[in-house]
Order: structure tokens, then sequence, then C-alpha cells
């Protein structure tokens, strides 16, 4: 399972190095937040686990409208061959981050 998630850390360090896992390493400007969330699709048979897959989020905050870190981040997902999918885009108002969530998944 570790390994698995392994690979996502890694693509995410391909896009900054202030990238935390559960949470935020450096609340500067830009930064990312990833956390496993727990099983995602699997499969079974003759009552045997054949193929787990972990779930999880990756919570990108920056102040910067035009950033091309978002983008960035669904590349290195992309190079690394994890699904993903965008979730949501959120501005927030208390704290003025621009806040995108991503749900990913890994096999």
């Amino acid at each position: 399972m570790l390994s698995k998630l392994d690979q996502v850390r890694n693509a995410l360090l391909s896009v900054t190095e202030n990238v935390g896992h559960y949470e935020a390493l450096n609340q500067t400007d830009k930064y990312i937040v990833w956390a496993e969330d727990g099983e995602g699709s699997s499969a079974e048979g003759d009552n045997y686990k054949l193929e787990q897959s972990i779930q999880g989020t990756i919570d990108y905050y920056t102040k910067d409208e035009d950033d091309p870190n978002a983008e960035g981040i669904q590349t290195a997902l992309k190079a690394a061959r994890i699904s993903f999918y965008l979730n949501a885009v959120q501005y927030e108002d208390e704290t003025q981050y621009i806040h995108f969530e991503w749900v990913f998944e890994v096999a």
C-alpha cells in the first residue's frame, strides 16, 4: 500500500517542494496537502482480494489566479499514470486562497 502512495508524493514533489502529507508543510502563498482517505475500487474473486486501490485527496492552495502549478499537478499525475478528477475549485474569503481539490486513485 505504501509504495502506491509514494507515486502520489513523488508526482507532487515534481511540481513543488512544498508538499505536506495530512497537513501543510509550510503555509506560504502556494502549497499542496495530500492524504489517502481509504480504499477505492477493488477486485475480488474466490473470496480473495485480487486488487486494491487507494483513494485520497490532493489540495492545492494558491493566491495566484493564473498559477501554472494547478495545471502542473494534473500534468504530473498524468505522467505518473495516477487516476484523478478535479473535484472542486473555490475561493476562500477568510484566507484569500484559491483552493483546488482533486480526488486521486492509485492501484
